[in-house]
């Protein structure tokens, strides 16, 4: 029985993971859970799992946590600490890394130098942190595997190949609500049009980091991290029907795929099965007589910037990708709030990352450093209203 820490246990994957975990009791036994401010969800889940550890995010959610459960025998801890206590459990034999943007960068890392099979579904983790947390992993003997569906379908595209063999990977992109959108249109944007993603359901920041395609920018560079491939070997195509979930092209010219509905159980399950795979007969199968034709299309980097940004950072290298990822977190945020215009994020990145110097990345500190300067740089520059230059 494989015994699971769930760090954001009540985000869509959280309660994806969840509700696999359920199907099958005999498998797996939830020692640990973490959550932000959904203390009612939060709750409810500690009294299915009876959970050893369960980890909130301030006091007053801890105590009102408490109220809720009544008679639970575990453990209720909350704030940094208690994700890093929840994140390395003695007992849990695979931590799920699900909780949204930098705050599972931390507990992630903990967890990697505990030697701890890891669940990577944070894809803030590597964009921040990718040399450092591989670096970790090698030391400690801990493993990292992709959770996310795109980076899930390359390691089954990948496995049992000889990486001498591999021409290059191929991520693919659902193009978000605004494939077919013109340019002038996108400065109209507002969140409730971008939230509406026509294939996933997913929480809100990853659903507007897909319209930007900046989610497929930070993908390309937790890609470089999680393989070991250069920038260049790395490729994005757009695939509206989110049905060949990305691709492995070798070097005779054979392109390997894995193919499926678009469903997150498909790709945690291969997690937590592996490397046994999980019936999952509650799930619709895949018809491709009815799925009809596939699309493919290059991304228009001209009207979506973000995708080429993160090239940028990624070749900048050092502390350039945890910049871009905590000032798309801000902007983010302050789109969502209404106080930044959709076609803004891409310029208010590229300001800020014009405005930084790189360094290396050895330290967690400096990631740390790196990624407040960035929010501090991009909140001023938000508050004040100034739109980047075009």
């Amino acid at each position: 029985m494989k015994r699971l820490v769930i760090l954001g246990s009540t985000g869509s994957i959280g309660v994806t993971t969840l509700s696999v975990v359920e199907r099958f009791p005999e498998k797996f036994q939830v020692v640990g859970i973490a959550g932000g401010s959904k203390v009612e969800l939060l709750a409810e889940q500690a009294r299915r799992f009876q959970p050893r550890v369960v980890a909130v995010g301030n006091p007053e959610a801890a105590k009102e946590l408490r109220e809720r459960l009544g008679g639970f025998r575990g453990e209720v801890v909350h704030g940094p600490a208690g994700l890093e206590q929840c994140a390395t459990l003695p007992e849990a034999d695979l931590v799920i890394s699900a909780l949204v943007g930098a705050l599972g960068l931390v507990p992630t890392l903990r967890a990697v130098e505990r030697g701890k099979a890891v669940g990577l579904a944070n894809k803030e983790v590597l964009v921040a942190a990718g040399a450092l947390v591989t670096k970790r992993a090698q030391e400690c003997g801990a493993t990292v595997w992709p959770l996310d569906s795109e980076h899930n379908a390359i390691f089954q595209a990948l496995h049992g190949h000889r990486r001498e063999d591999v021409r290059r990977l191929v991520l693919t992109a659902s193009g978000g609500p605004f494939l077919r959108t013109p340019k002038a249109q996108l400065e109209h944007v507002t969140p409730r049009e971008a939230l509406q993603h026509p294939t996933w359901k997913m929480g809100a920041k990853i659903t507007i980091d897909s319209a930007t395609l900046m989610n497929k920018g930070l993908e390309v560079i937790e890609a470089h991290w999680l393989f070991g491939f250069a920038p260049e070997q790395i490729d994005v195509v757009i695939h509206p029907q989110s049905i060949v979930h990305s691709l492995v092209e070798y070097i005779d010219g054979s392109f390997l795929a894995q193919l499926g509905v678009p469903d997150m159980s498909i790709p945690i399950a291969y997690v937590l099965g592996y490397p046994e795979r999980l019936p999952l007969q509650h799930l619709p199968r895949l018809d491709l007589a009815k799925a009809g034709t596939l699309e493919f299309v290059s991304p228009d980097v001209d009207r979506f910037p973000c995708l080429a940004l993160a090239y940028e950072a990624l070749a900048r290298g050092g502390t350039a990708p945890a910049v871009l990822n905590a000032a798309n977190e801000e902007a983010v945020a302050a789109f969502l709030e209404g106080k930044l215009k959709f076609s803004d994020i891409p310029r208010l990145l590229r300001a800020v990352m014009e405005s930084h110097v790189p360094t290396e990345v050895d330290t967690l500190d400096v990631v740390l450093q790196a990624d407040r300067w960035a929010r501090s740089e991009a909140q001023q520059r938000i508050a004040a209203g100034v739109s980047p230059a075009r």
